[in-house]
């Protein structure tokens, strides 16, 4: 950017601050949520619950699932990246 455009969007340049925050944000979050330790760990205890009875196999199967899905997401490295989400 020119030294004018500079000066002309400094104003904004809080709001873009504050969008970037919100990407690191996002991207952490992303990479937490498709963790594939965290994904395994979340299977793990899924499979105590169907054991312990406190959930049927058809809430077992729906929710085996969605984990796969977020372990597939990634193990394929598609965390952060802006790939699991629907944007």
């Amino acid at each position: 950017m020119g030294l004018i455009s500079e000066v002309l969007l400094l104003p904004f340049a809080p709001v873009r601050g504050s969008a970037w925050a919100i990407r690191q944000a996002i991207r952490e979050a992303e990479r937490l949520y498709y963790d594939p330790a965290a994904v395994r760990a979340e299977l793990a205890q899924l499979e105590e619950q169907l054991e312990a009875g406190e959930i049927d196999e058809e809430e077992f199967d729906r929710r085996e699932d969605e984990l796969l899905d977020r372990l597939e997401i990634g193990l394929r490295g598609g965390a952060g990246t802006g790939e699991g989400t629907a944007r």
